[in-house]
């Protein structure tokens, strides 16, 4: 059983989290807080202006957060999470600047299916539990140690499927229906394309 009280009260404490997440093992950290998004690149060695993934763990959440979303991308997201893909978002009011890199008008959103957290209430800034460039992790253990120890909270959810999420591009999708699989992963694109038609 993953503590998802811990989990929410590292978050909150400016934390760093690292967590079993729907496809590899991820770290987490308030997506608001410089110095905690700090910390996470720093225990990556990853460029502070690479882009991350803003997740929450609960889908109407997410839409709560992100109001200016248009009818059209919505009713996607409701088809499409949560499941194991991370959406690219237009952000037109530059939501989560520390999560969107060089490019304040996009936004990459996860909402994965995780029974164990789906009481936190909090997003996080979220990106694979690697060394950039490294191997995804699907156990524990094949998180770096340095990572580990670098971190404030380690939660352990045994064997993951090891495959990270599909990406899809939706920031298009409002305007005339277009998205595009950017990185395939554990949702194929052929079942995006049932989802999404």
């Amino acid at each position: 059983m993953i503590d998802a009280t811990a989990f929410q009260r590292t978050i909150g404490a400016g934390g760093v989290a690292v967590f079993p997440a729907d496809t590899v093992y991820g770290l987490a950290c308030d997506p608001e807080s410089e110095e905690a998004a700090a910390r996470l690149y720093a225990l990556k060695g990853r460029a502070p202006e690479k882009p991350a993934a803003v997740m929450f763990f609960d889908r109407d959440q997410a839409m709560d957060a992100l109001p200016e979303l248009g009818r059209r991308t919505r009713a996607a997201l409701a088809r499409l999470l949560p499941d194991r893909v991370t959406v690219l978002l237009p952000n037109p009011r530059h939501r989560f600047p520390l999560a969107c890199g060089p490019d304040p008008d996009t936004l990459g959103l996860r909402v994965p299916r995780l029974p164990d957290l789906a009481a936190v209430a909090v997003p996080v800034l979220q990106s694979s539990a690697n060394h950039a460039g490294g191997d995804d992790a699907r156990r524990l253990e094949d998180v770096p140690a340095d990572i580990r120890d670098g971190a404030d909270l380690v939660l352990d959810g045994g064997e993951l499927p090891g495959t990270p999420s599909t990406v899809i591009d939706l920031r298009r999708y409002e305007r005339d229906g277009r998205w595009t699989v950017l990185r395939s992963g554990a949702v194929s694109p052929e079942a995006i394309g049932t989802v999404l038609g």
